[in-house]
Order: C-alpha cells, then structure tokens, then sequence
C-alpha cells in the first residue's frame, strides 16, 4: 500500500490533479486502516488459540496471548504509518520523512523502549511500548503535514519539476495557475 500511494499520489500531482492525489491518500489511509482494524479483531478473538500455532510450550501460549492486545494496536499503527509516509513520498518529501523516520523511531522510540523495557523494567511489553509510541508520534507528524499540505501548491511543483526535466505541461491542460487554484 505504501508504494501503491506513493505511485499514484506522484502521478496525479505530477499531472497536475490535486483533488485526485488527495482522494488518493484518502482512500488509502481508511483501506489500511481498515485491514489492520479487521487483523486486529481476528487476532483479538482468536488470541486463546492461535499461538497453539507457533508453540506447544504453554509459558509461550500464555505470554503470546497476554501480548495480543499490544500487537492488535501495533498492527492498526503500522498499517496507518507507512501509507502517510507513501503520501508524502509520492508528493516529493523524501528528505523530510527521513528526518522525520529518524527522530520520531531512533530519537524518540527506541530510547524509551530502552527506558520502558529495562530503566522501568517492564521487559518486553516495555521495550514494545517505546518503539510503538515512536511509530505513533511518527503518524502524527506525517498526519499534521499532509493536513497542512496545499496540494494545488504540490501539484504546481511537481509540474516545474517535469518541465525542468522535460515532461509536458499539465497545468495549462488541467487549467491550474500560477496561484496553485484551478482556473
């Protein structure tokens, strides 16, 4: 899904569609959102049962099960994140989402699983909890910047980068001025 959004956001500012960009990321953030719900909710249910498929030891079935929960709320996260950062990829940020990968999960996320896991010695649910909070703060970060994000604005970009590479004019096509609104 990440590099489904990321393609088709790129194409659609690229020939200059905003609102078909923005539907795009739209349409896939509640579709993976909805998949990772639906895992979730299997996992939930079926949480007695399951981990019978992976161990027969009965310390690992119990411990399995215990983390169920935590692993039904990191799916729904991490089906959410990467399509954001598709978005903003697709939408010509991949500097910014590097910067914003590094400080959410390695700055943030793993210094507190380290702190959760061993300072608070919550072991590994701990551990669990910090790099999942750096992957929620993440989400919140690429949320606020495609909130704020003028895609008329992006789509004018993308077609000054195809003309500078020599691709066709959309904006005069799809009647985009020089302002980023449709005329």
């Amino acid at each position: 899904m990440n590099a489904a959004v990321s393609v088709r956001v790129s194409n659609e500012l690229g020939a200059c569609h905003p609102r078909t960009a923005k539907f795009s990321l739209v349409v896939a953030v509640i579709t993976s959102f909805l998949i990772g719900l639906l895992l979730s909710v299997v996992l939930i249910i079926f949480r007695g049962k399951y981990p019978a498929l992976f161990s027969n030891d009965s310390v690992v079935k119990k411990l399995v099960s215990d983390l169920t929960p935590m692993l039904a709320l990191c799916i729904i996260i991490n089906n959410v994140q990467p399509v954001l950062s598709g978005v903003a990829i697709g939408a010509g940020w991949q500097t910014a989402v590097a910067y914003v990968n590094i400080a959410c999960y390695y700055l943030f996320g793993v210094p507190m699983g380290l702190i959760f896991g061993y300072k608070l010695d919550f072991g590994v649910l701990g551990i669990w909890s910090g790099m999942l909070l750096g992957t929620v703060l993440q989400t919140c970060v690429l949320t606020f910047m495609i909130y704020k994000t003028d895609w008329n604005k992006e789509a004018l970009l993308a077609d000054d980068r195809i003309k500078k590479w020599g691709g066709h004019d959309y904006s005069r096509i799809n009647n985009i001025g020089k302002n980023g609104q449709e005329t």
